[in-house]
């Protein structure tokens, strides 16, 4: 199974700097994974990215995770993303995974 992660920055395309607070980056990424019935997680991480005119900016990012999403629908949630946070890019790094969900209840322990 494929597990894809989306980093976008949040540092604005032009203004390059970051013009809201991260909780409102957050909400727009959830309502976003929400809209396209994924199942996903995220963490606010700290990077760096270099322009396409050579500038390099550090910024907050967030690292969107998708764990076997088509990779249409992957595509189509990166370019949204891409959009709405008005980034210039966003990165998709995928690499293969083993997945396996367990399941327990508290009062089977013990």
């Amino acid at each position: 199974m494929d597990r894809t992660d989306i980093y976008i920055g949040l540092n604005n395309k032009d203004s390059k700097i970051q013009e809201f607070a991260d909780e409102k980056y957050i909400s727009i990424l959830k309502k976003v994974c929400i809209s396209y019935k994924v199942p996903f997680s995220f963490s606010l991480i700290e990077g760096g990215y270099i322009h396409e005119n050579g500038e390099y900016t550090q910024e907050n990012t967030l690292m969107l995770s998708l764990i076997g999403t088509e990779k249409d629908v992957i595509e189509e949630i990166a370019q949204d993303l891409c959009v709405f946070f008005d980034q210039e890019s966003v990165l998709i790094a995928s690499s293969q995974v083993e997945v396996r969900s367990i399941s327990n209840r508290l009062k089977d322990i013990g």
